[in-house]
């Protein structure tokens, strides 16, 4: 099943267009405490994070850095990528981490 979503652009014209999914890693510090989620849209779900909107694990220790995502075509294939990447060690994390973002920036401004 493939996830879409429909709205109006200004000329009243219906579109609809497939959900994106992305998995994402956020962190709160370099090789610290790491955190893989899952969502249709990366920079609400990172903005909730940051802002302390999200309860739970990001919360109580503080990840709110973006290290690593991945975009998929469907949020089907993105929750079996996060189920993958949640069942590997903590080592393929931080490679993962490191390929893409070797210098451990916060990548959140360059998703906006």
């Amino acid at each position: 099943m493939t996830d879409f979503f429909v709205y109006m652009n200004l000329k009243g014209i219906i579109m609809e267009f497939e959900k994106h999914g992305y998995v994402y890693i956020l962190f709160n510090k370099r090789n610290g405490t790491l955190y893989t989620g899952v969502t249709s849209n990366l920079p609400k779900r990172v903005y909730e994070h940051k802002n302390h909107l999200a309860e739970g694990f990001t919360n109580k220790y503080h990840i709110d850095k973006l290290g690593y995502y991945e975009v998929y075509d469907s949020v089907k294939t993105a929750i079996e990528r996060k189920k993958q990447i949640k069942s590997g060690s903590r080592s393929t994390k931080l490679a993962l981490i490191e390929n893409m973002n070797p210098e451990w920036n916060d990548l959140y401004p360059s998703i906006l």
